[in-house]
């Protein structure tokens, strides 16, 4: 039985990415859920190599920290001075030392790379017991990118840089994509062997080609698929390209599964997101992080979710939710914002301009509109009243408040934390509770009113307030004295019909 080989993964990922003109490292630039880095070591992963290295250099500490959260067990190694990839190359073997089999190498901004092409071009190499194969693809428009230039038989001749190309290779549109495979111990002994006899004065590794044909080796090109696969990024209208391109695949993919998209031109899914069959997404959504969407659930339009969870047959209607959870059949917006755990039980509803944070809303639960809850529990089938604020921190530290279940409570409260509603409990309109309120009791916290007769004439003589009020008085002297006259007529008549019946005047009015 033939032994499985043994895999390294070399990701170059030192260059600083000038033309992308930014203090964060080309390779570290977001993309849909992944930085480019991400994207090029999640297309690796399934491989299974023994060993995965990655070579560092501008932002160093920045990339490494990043391996740390995504890729804890790739090796960083710093390339401190950029001299080339073939360089960069021998500087990550020095770090697997007794390595053989297969070196896998991958340009560090491919992003859209698939799984499948690497392991095909690895699959391809090993049967071949190739020396070395170049992944090749061909494109519309080659500038800018190594050529790769094949003998009259149709096999690999040489790698060729533009800077390097004469005309004729110029006018090729078969290029490198930048990814390879390599027998480890051939490698190696290439490595050592290369020349910066060049226009930019670097090792390439791309010479490894020539020397090992001029060899006698075998060298081979697989060539990909889908050209898109292989584009790279060298600048941010690049990496919009790719970002649009990326786009497309994943909403398409979803799609197929049975998701609905509107308008899959204004919808944006990281891949790390996950949805269940017949979700709707409207358009002007974007699904970021770690959110999942349950089946028959409607998000959008105008929806931004971050690593939220939106239960099945919820709804997210133009509104922001962070670090959230939407129960099943729960209702969310229109403007509304939920922050970090904020947890919506089933059916509950959080409605307009109501912002929600570190709390727990009860199956059935409402908050219907114009609301703060902070740091707040609230039972199940519990309303909370419009314009409510959980006045939660004193100014130094957090408190919080407990709303039992099948509550009422008024407009215009302020819950000043620690405090408790009980279950069933009411609270009057306008209050400011501060102290608990017993279940079952009704809560009032509010001064009894008292008007200022006059008070506008007094204080605003002169003013539109002070001539609206004097005319409104009058008007009101002149219509009750219109009444007074009215009434005493009509008593007068009902005496006069009654006496006449009866026979006594006096009779009818006592």
């Amino acid at each position: 039985m033939p032994q499985p080989h043994l895999r390294t993964v070399v990701v170059l990922a030192a260059g600083e990415g000038k033309r992308m003109k930014s203090a964060l490292p080309k390779v570290l630039h977001p993309l849909l859920g992944r930085t480019l880095l991400g994207h090029v070591l999640s297309a690796a992963a399934p491989l299974g190599a023994d060993r995965t290295v990655v070579v560092v250099g501008h932002g160093a500490d920045q990339v490494r920290e990043h391996l740390a959260e995504v890729a804890p067990t790739a090796t960083p190694v710093l390339q401190a001075e950029q001299l080339g990839t073939g360089h960069a190359v021998r500087i990550a073997l020095e770090a697997v030392p007794d390595g053989a089999g297969t070196v896998v190498v991958i340009n560090g901004d491919v992003p859209l790379l698939r799984p499948e092409t690497v392991g095909a071009l690895v699959t391809a190499h090993e049967e071949a017991a190739a020396a070395a194969t170049v992944l090749a693809a061909e494109v519309p428009d080659p500038t800018g990118l190594g050529r790769i230039v094949r003998d009259a038989d149709g096999r690999l001749e040489q790698i060729v840089e533009e800077r390097d190309a004469d005309p004729a290779q110029r006018a090729i549109r078969e290029i490198n994509a930048g990814i390879y495979a390599f027998d480890a111990v051939r490698l190696r002994e290439s490595l050592g062997k290369l020349s910066t006899d060049n226009d930019q004065g670097e090792e390439y590794l791309t010479d490894v080609f020539g020397l090992l044909r001029s060899a006698g080796e075998p060298v081979a090109v697989h060539v990909a698929g889908d050209h898109v696969e292989t584009l790279g990024c060298n600048d941010r209208v690049e990496l919009a390209t790719l970002r649009r391109l990326l786009r497309d695949r994943i909403n398409e993919a979803w799609m197929r599964t049975g998701v609905s998209l509107l308008d899959p031109a204004t919808t944006w899914i990281d891949v790390t997101v996950a949805l269940d069959r017949d979700a709707v997404v409207e358009q002007n959504t974007q699904l970021r992080g770690g959110t999942v969407v349950g089946a028959g659930a409607l998000v959008g339009p105008d929806v931004t979710l971050v690593d939220t969870i939106v239960g099945p047959g919820a709804s997210v209607v133009r509104s922001h939710a962070v670090g959230a959870e939407v129960g099943a059949g729960a209702t969310v917006g229109p403007y509304a914002y939920l922050r970090p755990e904020a947890r919506l039980g089933e059916k509950a509803k959080v409605g307009t301009f109501v912002e929600v944070k570190n709390s727990q809303l009860g199956a059935g639960a409402k908050v219907p509109h114009l609301t703060y809850v902070g740091d707040a529990t609230i039972g199940e089938q519990t309303n909370i009243g419009a314009a409510s604020v959980f006045v939660n921190y004193d100014g130094v530290n957090k408190h919080r408040t407990v709303i039992g279940s099948h509550a009422r409570t008024g407009a215009d409260n302020m819950f000043v934390a620690p405090v408790e509603v009980g279950d069933g409990a009411y609270t009057a309109a306008g209050s400011v509770i501060v102290d608990d309120v017993p279940a079952g009791a009704m809560g009032v916290a509010r001064a009894r009113q008292r008007n200022i007769e006059g008070w506008v004439a007094k204080r605003r003589a002169g003013t539109a307030a002070a001539e609206a009020a004097q005319r409104a008085v009058a008007a009101k002297g002149a219509s009750e004295g219109a009444g007074t006259a009215s009434d005493s007529e009509a008593i007068h008549g009902v005496g006069e019909t009654v006496g006449g019946a009866s026979g006594t005047g006096d009779t009818a009015t006592d």
